[in-house]
């Protein structure tokens, strides 16, 4: 009885695109690559600005529930300042990072399939290689850069959102003066919290644009594909997301960070 016939391109095109990517960007370095300035300003502006509303009320939230629940157990030791050293380390290291990336998920990493795979459906993509354009370095890079430069930032500015949250609840619910949570804070908050943060924010960011770009170049050309795409970037995100997340725990622990 012969042998049912497997295909490995389901395993091998991820493999492949990412090799496009990172040839596409050696050549953007060495400026043999084009990209659209216009998609990366208005990628950017979608990423950034846009995203401020959201972010903010989210990772605000997160930094007063983590407060509270840190509350209730040391307000019973009487060690209610303490509060400001879990509040602080977790946003750093985690919370915000972490938060944010999946809020990108779930609004840029979805709009980047979206669209990528409408202008498949509506045969743009062909348009662009019968004109001789590579679509990877002028449709994917944008992308890709934009989040690579700019969820550092709002990695800092959803640690500084947490941080807000935590103030209010420790202010609110143990009468702690806001100057001596901060200073506690500034005291257990080392560059190794953050530079940790930082990096996870730059490869959260790099997942996401690529994978946002992938699902969409590779939907299928109907209004069906459109939303399956949108959809595979949202659950492959946030599930790389925490893969991610998770082996960066694993490093910092092994080094000691």
């Amino acid at each position: 009885m012969p042998l049912p016939h497997l295909s490995l391109a389901p395993l091998l095109n991820p493999v492949h695109f990412l090799g496009q990517v990172l040839l596409a960007g050696v050549g953007l370095v060495r400026g043999r690559a084009k990209v659209s300035t216009r998609d990366l300003a208005r990628v950017s502006t979608e990423s950034s600005a846009r995203a401020l509303p959201i972010i903010t009320g989210v990772n605000l939230l997160v930094g007063a529930i983590l407060a509270f629940v840190g509350a209730v157990q040391l307000v019973k030791f009487g060690a209610g300042i303490f509060v400001a050293d879990l509040v602080g380390i977790a946003v750093a290291r985690e919370m915000a990072t972490v938060i944010t990336a999946v809020v990108m998920c779930g609004r840029t990493g979805a709009a980047f399939a979206a669209e990528l795979a409408t202008m498949q459906a509506n045969e743009e993509i062909d348009a662009y290689e019968v004109l001789g354009i590579d679509p990877v370095p002028y449709l994917v890079l944008p992308r890709v850069i934009s989040l690579l430069l700019l969820m550092p930032l709002l990695y800092i500015y959803a640690c500084l959102a947490g941080l807000i949250g935590g103030a209010m609840v420790g202010a609110g619910m143990l009468q702690l003066a806001p100057q001596a949570y901060m200073d506690r804070t500034a005291l257990v908050l080392g560059w190794s919290h953050l530079g940790l943060g930082l990096v996870k924010s730059l490869a959260f960011g790099a997942l996401i644009g690529i994978v946002g770009c992938y699902c969409g170049l590779h939907a299928q050309r109907n209004a069906a594909g459109v939303g399956r795409a949108t959809t595979q970037a949202v659950v492959v995100s946030i599930v790389g997301v925490i893969v991610l997340d998770s082996i960066f725990a694993i490093l910092a622990n092994a080094l000691g960070v």
